[in-house]
């Protein structure tokens, strides 16, 4: 414009410039030529004159000051396109104060988005695609996603008054967008020309594709006329995010859009995580009550099952005997039912004191020692020394149960006559020692949990409890008995 108005004004007054005039006029019209192939560059191919931007500075600034020069300087008629000039650098910052506003308003957006994960996936997708929706300022947001292992392709679509999350083949909507486009992220202004442009990055910046950008039957069921296509990639899945009938997209809106798009991406794979996490805390608290079960009830059902034995062979020869024996099992019976009452009670969230701890596992080990020299015949001794710390409650329920297997193996397997449990505390560690004067384990020698594990020798359950305590192991085995010292760590290994 600048160029044919000087052509325009030369035309008006022919008379002036009166000096270089021939040149003056060459120079106009090879600008206006400059001009308007710069116009058909912008047109086709804006990425060239992003790359070249500082050389088209320079013309425009070699131009007007060779006019200058050749038309007077500060006399010219073409000086007063330099307030022209003033006035487009007014109205050039201007444009350039609302734009640092709109994009802080949009950093403050992303800066706020939601911490908090819901428990369900449905309330998160909603809430990511309504903040989303705010952030760049999208009528509508389709979230269409596929998970590892699973069969379907689920489609979100949120809108101001509506949220539905329809599931589909993953061939129905196959390819979701063309396969030009598929690696990367685009937008089209209108999806429903006869042939669509896309603006798309690469690495060589901002590049047009034209073609259909999209599956036709997607287009169709969601009306999709201005779209913002933005990949997704991720542990947890895999898809397209679009934001349909955003007003004025840009290049802009790409990039704010993939740090939307990533965003997305790390809070569905946090939920997948925490999923996960779950379960496989869900997993370790079943195997754990197993263990538990395994070392307590079972084990006492096992000798209450053996002194049922003995009470039958002796209901014929001495019957105040099998009394007596009964007797023993019911007080067997109701000694498990108080444990199996407590360890009802240790699963519940109530919190006791570390000295109400000690207090109780002491107890509960002197008891137990009772127990198994009045129903396995073995004579046990419980030496547990004044813990120096508090032992935590579960590590306290683990240590009753690893010295409850320990007497039942000796008594069962080794046939043992006496057995003694020595317990401290050293610095951060628990420290357990169980022997006997049985036969020993089928195998002999000095061997550490590792060697147990790689060798598969040693009791299984006592061994899975002690590695998952971050424990160690170590098994002394002779003909004249057998030896375990265990040490445990007061802390829970992550904890």
């Amino acid at each position: 414009m600048l160029a044919t108005f000087s052509l325009l004004a030369i035309w008006l007054d022919p008379a002036g410039p009166a000096k270089y005039v021939q040149v003056t006029n060459t120079l106009l019209a090879g600008y206006v030529v400059y001009a308007l192939l710069m116009a058909l560059l912008a047109q086709c191919a804006d990425v060239l004159l992003v790359r070249f931007r500082l050389l088209t500075h320079g013309v425009d600034l070699v131009v007007f000051s060779c006019l200058m020069y050749f038309t007077a300087a500060s006399t010219s008629p073409f000086f007063l396109y330099f307030v022209f000039s003033l006035v487009v650098v007014a109205t050039l910052l201007g444009y350039l104060g609302a734009y640092e506003q709109r994009l802080s308003s949009e950093l403050s957006k992303l800066a706020a988005w939601p911490h908090t994960t819901p428990a369900e996936a449905r309330a998160l997708v909603h809430d990511m695609l309504e903040h989303a929706a705010g952030i760049l300022g999208a009528a509508r947001v389709l979230m269409a996603w596929e998970e590892p292992e699973e069969p379907w392709l689920h489609l979100a679509l949120w809108s101001r008054s509506t949220f539905h999350w329809p599931h589909e083949s993953p061939a129905t909507f196959a390819p979701l967008v063309a396969e030009p486009l598929a690696a990367t992220s685009f937008l089209c202004l209108d999806a429903r020309a006869p042939v669509p442009t896309a603006l798309h990055r690469s690495s060589a910046g901002v590049q047009r594709w034209h073609g259909v950008p999209l599956h036709p039957q997607v287009q169709a069921q969601f009306a999709i006329g201005a779209v913002l296509s933005l990949r997704l990639q991720g542990e947890s899945l895999a898809g397209r995010l679009f934001f349909l009938d955003k007003p004025r997209m840009t290049s802009d809106d790409l990039i704010l859009g993939t740090i939307v798009a990533h965003e997305v991406v790390a809070r569905m794979d946090q939920f997948s995580l925490l999923q996960r996490l779950q379960q496989a805390a869900a997993t370790e608290e079943r195997i754990r009550l197993a263990r538990d079960l395994h070392d307590g009830l079972l084990q006492s059902l096992t000798g209450a099952a053996l002194q049922l034995e003995t009470v039958h062979r002796l209901l014929e020869k001495d019957p105040q005997v099998a009394r007596e024996r009964v007797l023993d099992i019911q007080r067997l019976l109701a000694a498990e039912q108080r444990d199996l009452r407590s360890f009802i009670q240790e699963l519940k969230p109530t919190s006791l004191s570390p000295a109400e701890m000690d207090a109780c596992l002491t107890t509960r080990l002197q008891e137990l020692g009772e127990r198994i020299e009045r129903h396995w015949g073995l004579r046990v001794a419980v030496r547990v020394e004044r813990l120096a710390a508090g032992i935590p409650k579960a590590l306290a329920r683990d240590i009753y149960r690893i010295v409850h297997e320990a007497f039942i193996n000796a008594a069962r397997h080794a046939h043992a006559a006496a057995a003694r449990v020595e317990l401290g505390v050293a610095d951060t560690q628990v420290c357990i020692t169980v022997a006997d004067d049985g036969c020993g384990f089928p195998f002999r020698g000095h061997y550490d949990l590792a060697a147990l594990t790689t060798l598969n020798l040693g009791p299984v359950t006592l061994k899975e409890r002690i590695a998952s305590l971050g424990g160690s192991l170590v098994i002394d085995s002779s003909d004249t008995g057998a030896r375990l010292h265990i040490t445990l760590p007061l802390a829970r290994p992550g904890a």
